[in-house]
């Protein structure tokens, strides 16, 4: 459950690939876990997060603001660096505060998390409903499905 899955789908996605496919199975598929397949989305997002780059500009290389800081100077209070860390990727159910953060709000993990998003997920998602134009496309396959199968 842990970020083996994560390396299996940076190192395909670094190549070119542009799907990553598992997302929720353990056991080479034979089992299906909904609180894997949100940490998966998670990582899933990482990946993409990855493989879009970073930008190399003069915003991002912050030349100014190094000529500005100089030499020893304090670069984590600078305004520039708290606007850039915004960019960096926001993980829901990865926990990157420090230990003594995390067990004084429980001590949970990931899989936990995850479990607790997919309880919340079960119990309140609404999806949208379908276009008509699509519900009747749908409608339209299962009556020419079931016509040539004669059920």
């Amino acid at each position: 459950m842990g970020h083996e899955k994560t390396l299996t789908g940076l190192i395909p996605a670094l190549a070119g690939a542009n799907m990553i496919y598992g997302l929720g199975m353990l056991e080479s598929g034979i089992t299906f876990d909904f609180a894997q397949l949100v940490l998966d989305c998670e990582f899933a997002r990482m990946i993409k997060h990855t493989v879009n780059g970073i930008p190399v500009n003069d915003q991002t290389l912050a030349v100014d603001v190094i000529g500005e800081i100089g030499p020893f100077g304090d670069f984590l209070a600078h305004p520039h660096t708290f606007e850039g860390m915004r960019s960096q990727s926001t993980p829901e159910l990865i926990d990157r505060r420090g230990r003594g953060m995390w067990e004084s709000d429980g001590s949970t993990d990931s899989y936990t998390r995850a479990l607790a998003k997919v309880r919340t997920i079960l119990e309140n998602h609404e999806p949208d409903p379908l276009p008509e134009e699509v519900l009747l496309k749908i409608r339209s396959i299962v009556e020419e499905t079931e016509a040539e199968l004669r059920i």
